[in-house]
This record gives C-alpha cells, sequence and structure tokens, in this order.
C-alpha cells in the first residue's frame, strides 16, 4: 500500500463512498485527516486500519452513536482502555444473543421448508411405471 492515499483510494479499498468517509470524520468517528498542500485528504496505514475496525463495527449493526463513543475514547488515550473495553464487552453480547435469535430463527425456517417439502411430495401423484403396449403380432 502506498504510504498515503487519497479519499478515492481510500473509497475504494473500503467500499465506502468519498461523502461517508467525510461524514465519519465530521461525525467524530475518523480523526482528522493529514491534508496535502492542496487540501486534499490523504489517509495513512493507521487511518486504514481504524477504518476497517468502523467497518467491523457496522458490520455488527452497532449504532452510530456508540461508534462515536468508542472513538472519543480512543482520542483520549490508554487510560480509557477499561471503558472500551467494557462497551466492546456489552456489544459483543449484543452480537452473540442476535446470532443465537437468527440461528432460532434459521431452525424454524429449515423445518417449515421440510413441513412444505413433505407437503408438495404428498400432493404429487407418484408416476406409474410406463405400460408396454403389445407390438402387433406378439401375445401378451
Amino acid at each position: 500500500m502506498a504510504s498515503l492515499l487519497t479519499i478515492a483510494d481510500v473509497a475504494q479499498r473500503t467500499g465506502l463512498t468519498a461523502h461517508t468517509l467525510r461524514y465519519y470524520e465530521r461525525a467524530g468517528l475518523i480523526a482528522p485527516v493529514a491534508r496535502a498542500p492542496g487540501g486534499q485528504r490523504r489517509y495513512a496505514a493507521s487511518d486504514m486500519e481504524w477504518i476497517g475496525f468502523l467497518l467491523r463495527l457496522r458490520e455488527t449493526q452497532m449504532p452510530i452513536g456508540q461508534m462515536q463513543a468508542f472513538a472519543r475514547l480512543r482520542s483520549e488515550g490508554n487510560a480509557t482502555a477499561p471503558e472500551r473495553r467494557e462497551l466492546l464487552q456489552q456489544h459483543l453480547a449484543q452480537v452473540l444473543a442476535t446470532i443465537n435469535a437468527m440461528q432460532q430463527a434459521a431452525q424454524a425456517l429449515q423445518a417449515k421448508i421440510a413441513h412444505y417439502e413433505d407437503l408438495e411430495a404428498s400432493l404429487c401423484p407418484t408416476p406409474s411405471p410406463p405400460t408396454r403396449k403389445p407390438r402387433k403380432g406378439s401375445t401378451p
């Protein structure tokens, strides 16, 4: 990876839009990004690592308010490690509860699908073996 990336590069690598990246910066999720002499944003490897972590939090459906709280605590330094750990532990408990609920829902869907497969099988008559017509001149 190049040492500094443009916002277009970061957007391409992360799947986020440039608009979203600028929003994340305004919302305090991303610390102010270094700028080139012309004012264009230049993202460092550390920025990319942090954005990757934010994406993982987003994938787990962490609310933006919690993401902002985590980012604020992170910016305050290592003294906030216990608070950050607690925030992540609480969120992990919610994620695991959601996974459990989804697994139960998937099992219910599988059972219902099996029910309908059985129902369909009972409604479709089984094809009888083809009957052979006797050939002309042969005796049955």
